[in-house]
């Protein structure tokens, strides 16, 4: 689009004249005969000093910037709760595989849950019902592609399950969240792979 290249030659301008003040200052320091070695580019037959920029996002103003700062804030705040609870899920369901007695199945599922009720109990009662949305997504992306509502029918049984559907149905939600992260939720698929980035989730 045009405006893109507009910009894209902007940054450029401002890159090479930027290179262009430094080298003058450098041998002006150091003497015209030194060197100050830059990566160049060949244009119409001239030297430009270049450099490859990382890139740029240019968010409209208003509902849309408005809306993509509410999805990324959620997507921060939520995203470390969603991973501990794939790693936590991933090996609740490694360890009962090996179980035959379901009242084993029980304990264990108890005692997990109590754990992980006294580490993220009061943190979770803390979020939005927006933010609460976005963390059940994820959640679902973590377990790789198991939704809430099986996570809980499996581990706690059909009655729970159908309970807590309920209660997330009159907050305007719903425990069956699927995760696309191609389609409707490659926004958030965007900023988790940010997030992943800036605090060095293991791949």
């Amino acid at each position: 689009m045009k405006w893109e290249f507009t910009i894209r030659f902007v940054i450029l301008l401002v890159v090479c004249c930027a290179l262009n003040i430094m080298t003058g200052k450098a041998q002006a320091r150091y003497g015209i005969h030194d060197t100050l070695i830059v990566p160049a580019v060949i244009y119409n037959g001239d030297t430009i000093p270049a450099q490859v920029l990382a890139g740029v996002y240019v968010w409209q103003r208003g509902k849309v910037s408005a809306r993509w700062t509410r999805l990324r804030n959620a997507v921060y705040v939520t995203y470390p709760y969603a991973y501990k609870a794939g790693i936590v899920f991933n090996d609740i369901e490694r360890h009962i595989t090996n179980l035959q007695d379901k009242k084993q199945v029980s304990k264990y599922i108890n005692s997990r849950e109590k754990e992980l009720k006294k580490e993220f109990a009061d943190p979770l009662k803390n979020l939005s019902i927006y933010q609460g949305k976005i963390l059940m997504k994820l959640i679902n992306r973590e377990t790789g592609g198991t939704n809430c509502y099986d996570i809980i029918k499996e581990l706690k049984g059909g009655f729970t399950a159908r309970f807590w559907q309920t209660v997330a149905f009159v907050f305007g939600s719903s425990l069956k969240q699927p995760y696309d992260a191609y389609g409707q939720d490659a926004d958030i698929e965007v900023i988790v792979q940010e997030v992943r980035r800036m605090y060095g989730y293991p791949s």
